[in-house]
């Protein structure tokens, strides 16, 4: 194999309030736990089964730690792309090395888009911001006049 692919890509809710921290260099980061759900209905009882899958999220990329810090909470849907990472450290109580998988976002290979807010909170910003018009009232166009200049 000429090359390798290290990509994830999840859809999931928001298990907590993400985490904002400042780093040593002045930048911040974010950090997220997500749940994915598999259900199913099992075949002996025909019970309704569910198992979830914990993830951690961490956000490097400037931009979308505002974007995070600002627009999400606890029970948003979230899709996610970004780079499975095995970090190494020390645990200074048992004096032992640890280890720790994240999906880390970083850089250009990396996205992330809130698809629903448990609160409506992202919904109803988006609906103030263009419900707001920089025009006065009698100069606002008329909607006939909008269909003209639609482009497609």
């Amino acid at each position: 194999m000429a090359g390798s692919l290290n990509k994830v890509l999840l859809i999931g809710r928001l298990g907590a309030d993400p985490e904002i921290k400042q780093m040593v260099n002045g930048k911040s980061v974010a950090r997220l736990s997500l749940a994915t759900s598999n259900t199913w209905k099992d075949k002996n009882t025909g019970e309704k089964k569910e198992k979830t899958e914990w993830h951690r999220i961490v956000i490097f990329n400037e931009g979308l730690v505002n974007v995070v810090q600002q627009y999400v909470k606890k029970g948003a849907q979230v899709y996610i792309e970004g780079q499975l990472t095995t970090r190494k450290w020390k645990d200074e109580k048992a004096g032992i090395d640890k280890y720790s998988t994240e999906v880390v976002l970083q850089g250009f290979n990396s996205s992330f888009k809130i698809l629903s807010s448990k609160n409506s909170q992202i919904e109803s910003i988006q609906e103030n911001d263009t419900s707001k018009s920089k025009l006065p009232d009698s100069e606002t166009p008329s909607s006939s006049d909008l269909d003209d200049e639609i482009p497609f």
